[in-house]
């Protein structure tokens, strides 16, 4: 059967986004709304919650996806307002600095349940409800370029996001007898509030980036069109897979731009 521009369209579905206040997170949940889903935002901020929310026609719940009791609570009001969930994105993380010679076990539990517990948690708990029903599903987890590479400084980080990555494979297979499909989507440098707080304004939108093959950042709304497909059926045969969305910077595998000849080399 041909494909249809119908395909891409998420009329009338449910979709969960945590950590849709700000970021990759808000851009996602504008993008599924977009295109016709039934949006839940999962925000630990109330303020930015709210705000996207009412902007987008989204239901706004302010919660921290670290505590499962709170998970289970608003995956009931979700459904009892919207139906049931049928695409989730597992976009809720952070990080901070913590050398690996200084990062204390406090350091290393915080950054493990902001950027992996939850992955587990939330999934099940879609799923748990998806296979009760029937129905089948999508969940996009939001990882990232360091979960693939090393990153002096950000071990902890680096890990967990390792870790979404392999459990997104597991998750895959253990799911798609009954028509889940999980993937990936791993950013490289893409223009955020975060980004702008970590890199003390270093990147912009219109300064090139040499380190980055496309020579410029990453734009949010570019991460959430990858989002929509993995939410439709045009990515019906697709799951337990990462999509690097980073202007090449996975493939480039260290060759970088040189600012004054613009010819590709390897290292600084």
């Amino acid at each position: 059967m041909a494909i249809s521009p119908s395909d891409i369209l998420l009329t009338d579905r449910v979709a969960v986004v945590t950590g849709g206040g700000a970021g990759i997170g808000r851009g996602i949940a504008e993008g599924l709304a977009a295109f016709g889903a039934k949006v839940a935002i999962w925000e630990r901020d109330p303020d930015s919650c709210t705000a996207v929310a009412d902007r987008i026609g989204a239901l706004g719940i302010p919660i921290d996806v670290r505590d499962t009791a709170q998970v289970d609570s608003a995956l009931e009001r979700t459904a009892l307002e919207l139906g049931e969930v049928s695409i989730l994105v597992n976009n809720a993380g952070g990080t901070f600095r913590s050398p690996l010679l200084e990062t204390t076990e406090n350091g290393w539990d915080a950054l493990y349940r902001s950027n992996l517990r939850h992955v587990l948690a939330c999934t099940q708990r879609v799923a748990r409800r998806l296979v009760a029903a029937g129905m089948p599903g999508s969940v996009i987890n939001i990882t990232s370029i360091e979960g693939v590479r090393a990153a002096p400084g950000f071990a902890a980080y680096a890990a967990a996001k390792a870790g979404v990555i392999n459990y997104t494979k597991t998750a895959a297979l253990e799911l798609a007898p009954h028509r889940i499909r999980v993937n990936a989507i791993a950013p490289d440098i893409t223009l955020t509030e975060g980004l702008m707080q970590l890199s003390d304004g270093e990147f912009t939108a219109d300064a090139p980036a040499p380190v980055i093959p496309m020579n410029r950042v990453g734009r949010v709304e570019e991460i959430a069109s990858v989002a929509v497909f993995l939410a439709s059926e045009m990515s019906s045969y697709l799951t337990g897979q990462t999509i690097h969305v980073d202007g090449g910077t996975h493939a480039a595998s260290g060759w970088v731009h040189d600012p004054q000849t613009g010819d590709y080399k390897l290292g600084p």
